[in-house]
């Protein structure tokens, strides 16, 4: 599928996007045919932040950490196996930083991640399933639960037992986002769920670049960003195509500024 087609449905999402910044990423009104497949969720005493968001959040970390599907775990089993064991993850950026840099990309970065296609295609379906039984695919309002994620808004007390209350990528700087950017472009270059990875890939970076000027805390209540820096943030990475969210994960820890930041960086910004 080219990239083209995949622009274009980004596209569309990121103007729903900028209408939800527009009104403090919290209060679109859609049409009834559009509302989200909203389960009827018991309301958790000190929770703050979108319930249904919070609830995305804490199932797909229930399901991918906390209590792992057994298919889950075996499938990180096979890409250890496959990748260097403890230190796959690690290595799957490290390539994938260093091989999308290359005029043999993406080529040289498929080949090394063919081998743990099947585990990659199991991850996917997880993952997208937590999303889907949630929000509908494509849905405006998944930019809302990446952008509430990324500046630590869902304070979801369920969580306190493993003393990260808030859901946000963890770490402080974070190699979360890149990792997931790095195993999704793995997905899409070996065919999985190819489209809805490119339109998720927006957001993980407005997620990344959200937390890299929020800083919020892990364990507690955070305010959220100034609205005019919402619109800055999500007006610069919701538009950008694969390759330029390559481009864009080759910085680490933060984000380059985005266009109009003269002056300002991510990293000091707020």
């Amino acid at each position: 599928m080219s990239e083209k087609l995949n622009r274009r449905g980004l596209l569309r999402t990121s103007v729903g996007a900028l209408a939800l910044a527009g009104v403090g990423i919290a209060e679109l009104s859609v049409p009834a045919a559009a509302q989200e497949r909203r389960p009827q969720l018991p309301p958790i005493p000190g929770m703050l932040g979108d319930r249904l968001a919070n609830e995305m959040w804490y199932v797909l970390d229930d399901v991918t950490l906390f209590h792992r599907l057994p298919e889950v775990t075996a499938a990180f089993r096979a890409i250890g196996a496959a990748l260097g064991g403890d230190l796959a993850m690690e290595n799957i950026v490290k390539n994938w930083t260093e091989m999308s840099t290359k005029p043999e990309y993406p080529g040289n970065y498929t080949a090394y991640m063919t081998p743990v296609r099947e585990p990659l295609q199991t991850l996917s379906r997880i993952q997208l399933g937590v999303f889907d039984r949630h929000y509908r695919p494509y849905s405006p309002r998944l930019i809302t639960a990446f952008a509430d994620f990324g500046q630590g808004l869902l304070y979801d007390p369920r969580r306190a037992e493993y003393q990260s209350e808030v859901h946000m990528m963890n770490g402080s700087p974070t190699p979360g986002y890149h990792l997931w950017h790095a195993i999704l472009r793995a997905q899409m270059f070996l065919g999985i769920d190819r489209r809805r990875w490119a339109a998720l890939d927006p957001l993980i970076g407005l997620a990344w670049a959200m937390q890299s000027v929020a800083k919020p805390h892990p364990r507690q209540p955070n305010p959220p960003l100034p609205r005019a820096t919402v619109l800055e943030l999500a007006a610069s990475w919701l538009p950008r195509s694969p390759s330029q969210l390559d481009t864009a994960f080759q910085a680490f820890p933060y984000p380059d500024s985005p266009p109009g930041w003269e002056g300002r960086t991510i990293a000091s910004s707020r």
